[in-house]
Formats: C-alpha cells, sequence, structure tokens
C-alpha cells in the first residue's frame, strides 16, 4: 500500500466512526462499559469523535506533507504496548505505525481491549491489504521486532526501558496537564476549562488536575463554572473514589473545599486523585513559566489564555505528539 492509500484508508475509518448508528461499535457498547466501567458510553463516543475528527483526508494530508515518506523497502516491526486508561488512547500510536508504511505490533491494555479490535476490524473492512500490517499479540516474550513504543506509569517504564534497551524505542511515563488562569477570563472559558478537567472522568494525561491561581482569586468562580459536571457524581466508581477521597482528607484534618461532586485542595503537587483538584496560588506569573519550563517532562499540557485555549486539551490534533516526541519523525529514524 502507497501513502495514498493509507490516507484513504484512515479517512475511510474516520467516516465509519462517525457514524453514530455504526452497528459494529453500538452493539459493543454495554460490553465494553461491561468490561471496563469507566468507560462510559459518553466518553466512548468522545474519544470516537476526537479521531474521527483527525483522520478527515484534508487533515492526514496536511500532516503527512510534513515528513519525507520514501518508498519502504524494508518494512519495520514497530512493537506498540497501549495504555487502557481512556478509551482507545493508543490508537494515535497504531496510526502513526500504519501511515509510514510500517507493520505494527501490537499489546493491547487489558483495560481497553474491545475498541481497538473493532477499529482494525473495520480497517481490514475498508481494505484487506492491512491486516498484513497489523499482529495482536498476547504477550512480549520472544518477540522479534525492530522498535518500540510503551506508554504506561513511571514504575512500569522502568521495566520497559530495561526488557528493551537493545531497541529503538519511545517509553512514556505519568504526565499531568494543568490549567493557569490569570484572573480575566470569561465565564464561558472557565465553563471550557470544565471540559478539561472532567472529561474521561480525569482519568487521562491531558486532563487537567492542578489549576494555578493568581492570588486572592475566588474560586467560587470555578464552582459555579464547574457545576455543569455535577451529575458526574452519580457514576458509581467516580462516586466511590470521591468519597474515599473526602475521608481521607476529613480525618487528616486537612483543609478542603467541596461542592458535593469534587473536592478542591490546596497542594504543590501536580497529581490529584480522582474526584480531586488540587489548586496553588502564584504571586509572578514569570516564576510559574520558569517553573514550568524546567520542568517541562511532568507535564503534558498547558491550558491558559497563553497556550492551549480552554476546552480544547482533550481534543489532540495529529500533531501534538504525547511528550513532545515526534512519533513520525522516530519512525523514520529506524
Amino acid at each position: 500500500m502507497n501513502l495514498k492509500e493509507r490516507i484513504s484508508l484512515f479517512s475511510s475509518l474516520g467516516n465509519l466512526i462517525s457514524d453514530k448508528d455504526n452497528p459494529s461499535i453500538n452493539t459493543s457498547f454495554h460490553l465494553i462499559k461491561t468490561s471496563n466501567p469507566w468507560f462510559s458510553e459518553e466518553n466512548i463516543s468522545l474519544s470516537l469523535s476526537s479521531i474521527s475528527k483527525m483522520l478527515t483526508e484534508e487533515t492526514l494530508i496536511d500532516w503527512t506533507s510534513k515528513y519525507d515518506f520514501k518508498p519502504i523497502l524494508n518494512k519495520k516491526k514497530v512493537f506498540i504496548i497501549m495504555a487502557g486508561n481512556l478509551p482507545l488512547v493508543g490508537f494515535h500510536d497504531l496510526l502513526s505505525v500504519l501511515i509510514s508504511g510500517n507493520v505494527a505490533v501490537v499489546k493491547l491494555s487489558s483495560k481497553d481491549n474491545i475498541l481497538p479490535r473493532i477499529l482494525i476490524e473495520l480497517m481490514i473492512s475498508i481494505d484487506p491489504r492491512i491486516s498484513e500490517f497489523i499482529n495482536v499479540v498476547d504477550n512480549i516474550i520472544d518477540l522479534n521486532v525492530d522498535a518500540v513504543i510503551a506508554t504506561g506509569s513511571d514504575n512500569s517504564s522502568k521495566y520497559f526501558d530495561y526488557y528493551f534497551k537493545g531497541l529503538k524505542s519511545i517509553i512514556r511515563k505519568n504526565r499531568r496537564s494543568v490549567a493557569i488562569l490569570d484572573g480575566s477570563e470569561t465565564e464561558s472559558q472557565l465553563e471550557s476549562l470544565a471540559d478539561d478537567v472532567f472529561s474521561y472522568f480525569g482519568l487521562g494525561c491531558r486532563s487537567v488536575s492542578k489549576i494555578y491561581v493568581p492570588v486572592d482569586y475566588d474560586l467560587n468562580k470555578l464552582f459555579k463554572s464547574f457545576f455543569k459536571y455535577n451529575p458526574i457524581i452519580n457514576h458509581i466508581k467516580y462516586a466511590n473514589n470521591y468519597d474515599y477521597n473526602k475521608t481521607i482528607y476529613l480525618m487528616n484534618k486537612e483543609k478542603l473545599l467541596d461542592n458535593g461532586f469534587v473536592i478542591f485542595k490546596e497542594d504543590q503537587s501536580i497529581q490529584s486523585p480522582v474526584a480531586t483538584i488540587f489548586y496553588e496560588y502564584y504571586n509572578s506569573r514569570v516564576d510559574l513559566n520558569n517553573y514550568i519550563k524546567s520542568n517541562r517532562n511532568l507535564f503534558q499540557c498547558i491550558v491558559s489564555n497563553k497556550d492551549i485555549p480552554f476546552g480544547h486539551s482533550q481534543f489532540p490534533k495529529l500533531t501534538d505528539y504525547a511528550d513532545q516526541k515526534d512519533t513520525i519523525e522516530f519512525l523514520l529514524s529506524i
């Protein structure tokens, strides 16, 4: 398959998954939610919508035009270890490997092993030749591959580094996203920030888990703007996390703000637990920017008036590579 044919394949896939009445996906909603209760129908639809917007012919052509895709005489086998914290969170890696003309050897997460298979089946139904470029495996033993793209926790990344030390690799660790407010934000912007915080229950690396606010900022503005998400407390797993964290904080006599569905806690850490948002006051935006710049490897997204716009963190473009590492450049270098 040449590049034009691969673009056509993914463009057709985008059209299929944008169809809300697609039986291949709709009939699997119950099974997916049963397999992983965090994968609500709303979050599955959000992920599919985000991916379908990437997969327009125009967008794919614009993306690939930035690279020199020479005819591949010797396809490389790239092992992809996918995370499972969000629906289809590993799709961009699969797309990158296949669009570059290489072979994807895929290890699915046990938390997200239904939706990726459905999309792979849809791709094969569009163009059966793509089946020669995809191999889903159950383990990582005795693999004959040329490179690795692995996503996991800080702890698992140590094992990945050791196990794949002889191969070219991208090993992704934990990263979090933060928002920086300066007090000039409109009510509409703060409501959009709520989408960055609560989409996918805050489980993604692009989910805002901490908010920096200027000294004397009125946090009631956030409570008011976030209130549209109060039904989230009806989700049993989210509610369990909310109750557990609140109990721990109260037992430790920690100061917190609570509106019945999310906890606000002043904390210097950037990684807050589910149903909790950390906040921190700052005196100098310059000093804050310098801190973030010097610790950029900890952050996935910065949401503010000067960075990623409010409400956009969960809708990455094709060029918004995880950890700011260009996956296509990596694949072309193998």
